[in-house]
């Protein structure tokens, strides 16, 4: 016989679920937000510099309003969630490749991950990309915007 006082585990509670993503999708856009506004007004000119040691065009450096932003604000309010962080991932990504490169594989000073930022930042939009926003949200748990 079950015991009625116990509460279901959190997979099956949608209403700690819901929460446990808001908190995510603030936490990450609002990270990311304040990371892409110190990069106003545009363009950062480290950004192009970057580009331009690899090869890619100037105008790339534009992408990076969008996935520092845009992306986050989306994700902050909860409209087009899914899209906003595969934007996320895809600007981690970018990221990682054109400075985080000769990381990839160290530890830092204190034997952490030296990457250890941007694969959080990473992983968590990955997260948020394959559940969306929740029901907490602008776009609700199954609205067409999320």
């Amino acid at each position: 016989m079950a015991n009625s006082s116990l509460r279901a585990p959190a997979a099956r509670d949608s209403t700690g679920v819901d929460a446990a993503l808001l908190i995510l999708r603030i936490v990450l856009g609002g990270l990311i937000l304040v990371h892409g506004l110190s990069k106003l007004p545009p363009p950062s000119t480290f950004v192009i510099g970057l580009l331009a040691k690899a090869n890619l065009p100037e105008v790339l450096a534009y992408g990076v309003y969008i996935g520092e932003i845009v992306a986050p604000v989306l994700l902050i309010i909860g409209v087009w969630t899914r899209l906003a962080a595969v934007v996320i991932v895809i600007n981690m990504l970018f990221a990682v490749a054109l400075v985080g490169m000769p990381q990839l594989v160290k530890l830092n000073q204190y034997g952490g991950y030296a990457l250890e930022l941007d694969a959080m930042y990473l992983f968590t939009a990955v997260a948020l990309a394959l559940t969306g926003a929740g029901r907490f949200s602008v776009g609700g748990r199954y609205g067409p915007l999320n």
